[in-house]
């Protein structure tokens, strides 16, 4: 008996041995299988995403700052050992800061200067929004704004040359209540490119300086006469869709003909905007791309690494955000100034 298990022990250590020859090489088993053993390819291994870590610091614009705000939380869900420090304040602030070292990376929503480009900026494209004319949801005209829109033209001459004083004689209606205009006190793209779909720079705007998207808001929104403009992600309610309470938004008479054709009425929900920013229908300006900028040389390879998680993963983001996706080609050429920077 002792021997029959003597030898019964030798035959179990040559089948395992075998068993691990087997395993080892890889061979004679179908990968399901495989699978079901503790034994790991030391290929697989190494290919194995490695998990990064360090800092970013973020500042800039009011209008890319909801976007970013989930890029961030997405991005260091995926790399928790990664501290992204991220602040609103005025494209002019994110310029600034991201020029002089301050920061990593500037949101900007409105085009780079060549200046800009001269001192090192290094403009990626991430997102499309847009800017609207926002006035109060009690303005006394507001029936006729939203069945006859408002021109490019009447805008002009309410901001930019000061000829329109009242809202009733945009339509010629008798009344005289004064347009309470307001404008942006910080250097910012929303103002930069609301001037710009006038004619003009943010310097030659009209009306109360406020600061901020959320303030200039909230200012409209507390006066029957008020007039001003906002990025589209603070003109509208995050959670609703549809413009903030007490706020409603000028819709633009595109065409010019005196009234708003069914083509043009699609303002009372921001998915209705952002597909008519997206299918170029709402003009360019107050459209516009925004961008995270950089100062070349780019060095810091998780700088790299977020900016290329913005372009590839971010993208699916940006349509439940209120933003505009990039293109595939676009989304290649921002990638490809990565590689020569």
């Amino acid at each position: 008996m002792k021997k029959i298990r003597w030898e019964k022990k030798i035959s179990q250590a040559k089948f395992l041995a075998i068993l691990v020859i087997i395993l080892n090489l890889n061979f004679g088993f179908p990968a399901s299988l495989q699978s079901s053993f503790p034994v790991r390819d030391k290929r697989a291994v190494s290919s194995q995403k490695k998990s990064l870590a360090g800092q970013i610091s973020i500042s800039g614009a009011w209008a890319l700052y909801p976007l970013a705000v989930r890029w961030v939380e997405e991005f260091q869900k995926e790399n928790p050992a990664v501290k992204i420090d991220l602040q609103a304040g005025g494209a002019g602030k994110g310029m600034a800061d991201v020029l002089s070292g301050l920061v990593d990376i500037g949101m900007i929503s409105r085009e780079i200067f060549p200046e800009e480009i001269a001192r090192g900026a290094l403009p990626m494209a991430v997102a499309r929004d847009a800017v609207v004319a926002t006035l109060n949801e009690k303005n006394p005209v507001l029936k006729l704004i939203q069945e006859r829109g408002l021109t490019r033209e009447i805008f002009q001459a309410i901001w930019i040359e000061g000829q329109i004083k009242f809202w009733e004689e945009i339509y010629d209606q008798p009344g005289k209540t004064p347009i309470h205009l307001y404008t942006r006190s910080d250097a910012c793209g929303a103002a930069e490119t609301w001037a710009a779909f006038l004619g003009g720079h943010q310097e030659d705007l009209k009306g109360i300086a406020i600061y901020g998207d959320p303030g200039l808001a909230e200012a409209v929104r507390q006066d029957s006469a008020g007039l001003g403009f906002n990025n589209v992600n603070f003109a509208y309610h995050p959670e609703t869709g549809r413009p903030h309470p007490g706020l409603a938004i000028g819709p633009i008479d595109i065409d010019q003909n005196g009234t708003l054709t069914p083509e043009e009425k699609f303002y009372g929900r921001r998915d209705e905007l952002i597909l008519a920013i997206s299918r170029g229908v709402y003009p360019s300006p107050p459209s516009r791309q925004l961008y995270l900028v950089v100062k070349k040389p780019v060095s810091q390879p998780l700088v790299r690494a977020f900016l290329l998680w913005v372009l590839d993963q971010g993208q699916q983001y940006t349509g439940e955000a209120g933003y505009v996706a990039l293109d595939e080609s676009l989304i290649q050429t921002e990638k490809k100034k990565l590689s020569e920077n």
